[in-house]
């Protein structure tokens, strides 16, 4: 059976055709929906491993969107698609593992829109209108919070009245499939998982999450994403005044006031507020290198959040053995990581510029090390696999149904 994965964004749809006969998924084709609603959107699909120039398309919504992605699935010559698996920020307080979408899971679904009232009703869109256009295929939810269940209490639970705390407000965590997808490579890879482990998904979300023999035991995220280490747009953990002095600064009724500090706190904060640029690590990079001193004080603040919540990590878990670099950032920024681990000799983790800086593929797959011969620590670098990730998940839902 062939598998249709969509990742969708606030203005973006990745999507991925797998297939998952027997063994691990395999991908078939890949394609994207970039600039939805911005009036210049383009749109691309060729088979995995080629590249294709993208096209401009019309796609002034997400379901315009859908129905581009859908007419490119089901043309002739594409392999025939035999179910459909979405990445889903926020599971809500009820759903506790990846499922089999159902009328009730979407009501399930639609409370989760208190708690991510930015990621849920467009992912909820997308859901709907996909149904729609494939309506004889099962389709499957995976939620980027499930792989952090295995987190205790103590790492879950916040300091506030247990009226709040029934509603479901607790740490979800996220970015889960991207560190369950580092797990599963390297035990594809016949790589031991490491006892103690700390992986940093940098790109414009950011977060850190340490691991105890591969599972989830701390992450900086909670409620949203919106939490933990300062992200592109993001501010990471704020002192709850500052969001109360924030909203009294806003005018006009309270709802407009929430939603004001809202969209502030997800698309005008982080890096980007603080260097005054757009969000792009890059750009930020070259405009500190010409002496652009918010830009370095944006990326400097950015390295030492990070590098606190390793330190915080290593001392919670008694040390780290691996620390993995992840995510665009985390992949292809070899300064960013030279400087977050700048200052953690004392730990044990000791960098090699040259492999740092070299990027290259090493003998473990798709992974490289950069950590230097002596150090006690290993440093990986493993791209993240989100849509794979779904792809595992959907395939053993449908062997078990």
């Amino acid at each position: 059976m062939n598998l249709l994965v969509l990742n969708s964004g606030s203005s973006s749809i990745k999507f991925s055709i797998f297939a998952a006969d027997s063994g691990s998924p395999r991908s078939l084709y890949e394609g994207e929906v970039l600039g939805i609603g911005s009036g210049k959107a383009t749109f691309s699909f060729h088979p995995s491993g080629e590249k294709s120039t993208p096209s401009s398309v019309q796609a002034q919504d997400s379901d315009e969107a859908i129905d581009r992605v859908a007419d490119a699935v089901t043309q002739p010559g594409v392999p025939k698609v035999g179910a459909v698996g979405y990445r889903v920020v926020h599971p809500g307080p009820k759903l506790k593992d990846h499922v089999r979408i159902t009328d009730a899971v979407l009501k399930d679904l639609e409370h989760a829109v208190l708690l991510a009232p930015l990621h849920e009703p467009p992912a909820l869109g997308i859901i709907e209108k996909t149904m729609k256009r494939l309506p004889d295929l099962p389709h499957f939810a995976c939620f980027d919070t499930i792989f952090h269940e295995t987190m205790p209490k103590t790492a879950t639970t916040y300091a506030i009245p247990s009226q709040y705390r029934e509603q479901g407000v607790h740490r979800y965590g996220f970015h889960g499939l991207s560190c369950e997808s580092i797990v599963e490579q390297m035990r594809q890879h016949n790589i031991p998982i490491p006892h103690r482990m700390a992986i940093a998904h940098l790109g414009s979300g950011c977060s850190v999450t340490a691991l105890m023999d591969g599972r989830s035991v701390d992450t900086t995220m909670g409620l949203t994403p919106a939490g933990g280490v300062v992200m592109g747009t993001r501010p990471g953990d704020l002192d709850p005044g500052v969001v109360l002095y924030l909203l009294r600064q806003k005018k006009g009724d309270a709802k407009h006031g929430v939603d004001d500090v809202e969209q502030l706190l997800n698309h005008d904060c982080g890096i980007a507020a603080l260097a005054e640029l757009p969000n792009d690590m890059r750009q930020t990079r070259e405009a500190a290198a010409k002496g652009n001193e918010k830009a370095q004080l944006a990326i400097d603040i950015f390295m030492s959040s990070v590098r606190k919540a390793l330190g915080s990590f290593a001392w919670q878990m008694g040390g780290i053995d691996t620390i993995v670099f992840t995510g665009g950032i985390g992949e292809h920024d070899a300064q960013s990581r030279a400087g977050i681990l700048e200052g953690l000799e004392g730990l044990g983790v000791q960098v090699d510029p040259s492999l740092n800086d070299s990027e290259k593929k090493g003998t473990k797959g798709s992974f490289w090390q950069i950590s230097a011969s002596e150090s006690k620590t290993e440093i990986l670098c493993i791209p993240a696999k989100e849509d794979w990730m779904i792809a595992v998940h959907v395939q053993r839902m449908l062997g078990a149904s």
